[in-house]
């Protein structure tokens, strides 16, 4: 069962590593809104395409993954022509464009467990100040970005058996076997960690517990 997004691969963005990576997609979700020149939007968009084309991503793996959010993303900016004008429309989509690109390039480039690493390296002030237990975040968001091209590939497999059925038309044919699969994936993985008692737990957590529970910690 393949899990991510991750492809293998020695373009410059493999060669790059996970924290730089995010931050210039951090800083280029800023950029974007703060213009609304088509002029800079436009080749922004068009170096995006070029990273995302670098990746050397299959085509296949490619069209899956674009295909969904582009269709939405062409309804936004319809409405938006529609309801506003055609120069916002032109900008609501360039912007959508830009992100989801560089989005898709890091997540291609990216393993998950570097960006779970990175992720903890953020949180770490958060987890000596006893606020967050960043392992256990991390390994959420982890599994989280693990579960979402899962779950698209197996409503992909109940839409493809049943269609080969001949059963056509009815979500509810198509919901209720997924959420079946999606809660057994969710219960095997959630035993597999627990049986490797991951994340550990924080020294603070265990000294509280121990003294809630009466005993002396040592």
């Amino acid at each position: 069962m393949r899990m991510s997004l991750y492809v293998p691969g020695t373009s410059p963005l493999h060669r790059t590593g996970a924290r730089w990576k995010l931050a210039a997609l951090l800083l280029c979700g800023v950029a974007v809104f703060l213009t609304t020149s088509v002029a800079v939007l436009a080749p922004a968009a068009a170096v995006a395409l070029a990273l995302l084309l670098s990746v050397r991503a299959p085509r296949e793996q490619l069209v899956r993954q674009l295909r969904g959010p582009l269709l939405v993303l062409a309804a936004v900016v319809a409405v938006a022509a529609l309801t506003e004008s055609v120069h916002a429309a032109l900008v609501v989509g360039l912007r959508l464009v830009v992100l989801l690109l560089s989005a898709l390039s890091v997540t291609l480039t990216t393993r998950t467990s570097e960006l779970q690493d990175v992720l903890e390296l953020v949180l770490r002030p958060l987890d000596r100040a006893g606020l967050v237990n960043a392992s256990a975040v991390a390994l959420a968001v982890s599994l989280a970005l693990r579960f979402i091209p899962e779950v698209f590939r197996q409503f992909q497999e109940i839409r493809e058996a049943q269609a080969a059925r001949g059963l056509r038309g009815s979500p509810l044919a198509l919901v209720v076997p997924l959420v079946i699969r999606v809660l057994r994936s969710a219960e095997d993985i959630a035993a597999a960690i627990d049986a490797r008692c991951y994340p550990p737990a924080r020294t603070g957590d265990l000294d509280r517990h121990e003294r809630l529970s009466g005993k002396a910690p040592g």
